[in-house]
């Protein structure tokens, strides 16, 4: 099972890697569009996070759901907007911009967010 854990988070970071590098290439192009690494990689990222959260939720380890809930919804905000978008000549720089942001909160929350426990108090 940790085996499979870790190709799966291998996997996700890849994706991850992927959606900012295609992102992070156009950043001085006048012109910025939905690049097909960008599609890939967060269609990677979001079925292997899917599979990463069933390999957790299989293991005895704890699941922090509120780290798992935030980054699913960034995750599929990001998926849909990505796909939207992708036979489009061209999109907005505001958009642009928010799928960067949105893709570095996501990994900045599976870094920065660590998981809750509930801490006993000593009898």
């Amino acid at each position: 099972m940790e085996t499979l854990r870790l190709v799966l988070l291998f996997l996700h970071i890849l994706g991850f890697a992927a959606l900012i590098g295609g992102l992070l290439s156009q950043v001085r192009s006048d012109e910025k569009k939905v690049l097909p690494i960008m599609r890939d990689g967060v269609g990677t990222a979001f079925v292997t996070g899917l599979g990463l959260v069933g390999v957790l939720e299989a293991g005895d380890g704890d699941v922090d759901h509120v780290k798992i809930g935030i980054k699913f919804a960034v995750g599929l905000v990001l998926l849909v907007l990505v796909m939207a978008n992708m036979r489009k000549p061209t999109i907005p720089n505001g958009l642009f911009w928010g799928l960067l942001a949105l893709s570095v909160l996501n990994v900045a929350v599976a870094v920065f967010v660590s998981p809750t426990h509930v801490t006993e108090v000593p009898a």
